[in-house]
């Protein structure tokens, strides 16, 4: 029977060392990751638990050899164990010690970033001031060019109003200028026209007075001549009467018929002065018209009746001559007179025209 061999010491202890380093390792690894997001714990004492296996032996040589052997395992163990305990100190020292570098590091950083951040904050504080800055500048900036707009409006409305105004003043010195020089020209003509008026009225006033003074003259010239005819008739018609009365029947009847056709005479230029002495001669009477008159008489010389005949073509001219011989009125001459001598006037008709009054 072939004897199995039993392993040594350092291979009794190698592989439980090599597992208590890799957990080592793998906790230190742990730690390490995950330091920033846990907070710091007290170190931990590493546990390393040995199991010894002795093997029986078949002999006492083996059995104290054994027993050497597991003593200087123990003793390398123990050593080993030192070591580890050691390096587990010292890489727990370095995970202190990198924590702590880590933690200074992030304080750093955090400081950093406090400081980053009042930075920032100072710069957008900074910003903000100058951003509030410019828009109050621009502010002001607006405001003043308000402020020169509006200035510039009152200044030209005020320079509109002025010259508005000029132009007013200008317009109304025009205006008045054209109403004083209107007066004037008025007043010029208002004296043309009544110097001219006045020319007029005493060319009219010498006119009328040269008319009247011919009409006066004429009148005159007529009265004389009716009075000199009236006064012709009557001394004939004394004289027939005287030679009727003192004469044969035969003398006194041809007398009477001569007397007759003169005295008939006589009464038609009575008729004619009488109606000249009663007519008021109308503005529109001119020479050349001629009117012929209807009249109608009574025996004791009263005229009855007056009519338009044949008009002359102008009606205040006619009517002028009915007035004027209705203005007759009664004729006493023609008292006395024959029936025959008188039938004649009884109707009869009469041409009336300015120059004259021939029948």
């Amino acid at each position: 029977m072939q004897q199995q061999r039993e392993p040594t010491a350092s291979e009794s202890y190698f592989w439980p060392s090599v597992w208590a380093i890799c957990l080592h390792v793998l906790v230190f690894g742990m730690l390490f990751v995950s330091f920033a997001f846990t907070p710091e714990l007290p170190p931990a004492k590493p546990i390393v638990q040995a199991t010894l296996y002795q093997l029986k032996s078949k002999s006492q040589a083996t059995t104290q050899t054994n027993q050497k052997i597991a003593g200087e395992a123990k003793k390398s163990a123990a050593r080993q164990t030192e070591v580890e305990q050691m390096e587990q100190k010292k890489v727990e020292q370095e995970a202190i010690k990198a924590a702590e570098q880590k933690k200074e590091e992030a304080a750093q950083k955090a400081e950093e970033a406090k400081k980053a951040d009042e930075s920032k904050k100072a710069e957008e504080a900074k910003k903000a001031d100058e951003a509030k800055k410019a828009d109050e500048a621009k502010k002001t900036a607006e405001a003043k060019k308000a402020e020169e707009k509006q200035l510039a409006d009152i200044a030209k409305k005020k320079a509109e109003e002025e010259a508005k105004k000029a132009a007013e003043e200008e317009a109304k010195k025009a205006a008045a200028e054209e109403a004083k020089k209107k007066i004037v020209e008025d007043a010029k003509k208002k004296a043309a026209e009544d110097a001219k008026k006045k020319a007029e009225a005493e060319e009219a006033k010498k006119k009328v007075a040269e008319d009247a003074k011919k009409k006066a003259a004429a009148d005159a010239a007529k009265k004389k001549a009716q009075d000199a005819a009236r006064k012709s008739a009557e001394d004939k018609k004394a004289q027939a009467l005287a030679d009727l009365l003192s004469d044969t029947p035969q003398r006194q009847q041809a007398l009477a018929d001569e007397q007759g056709d003169e005295v008939a005479g006589s009464f038609d230029d009575l008729i004619r002065a009488r109606a000249a002495e009663g007519w008021a001669r109308p503005p529109s009477a001119r020479k050349g018209m001629t009117v012929v008159l209807q009249i109608g008489m009574l025996p004791d010389g009263t005229v009855t009746s007056v009519s338009v005949a044949k008009s002359s073509g102008d009606g205040p001219f006619d009517a002028s001559a009915v007035a004027a011989v209705k203005n007759i009125g009664r004729l006493t001459e023609m008292q006395g007179m024959k029936p025959s001598d008188f039938a004649p006037y009884r109707s009869f008709k009469m041409t009336f025209t300015p120059e004259d009054l021939a029948l």
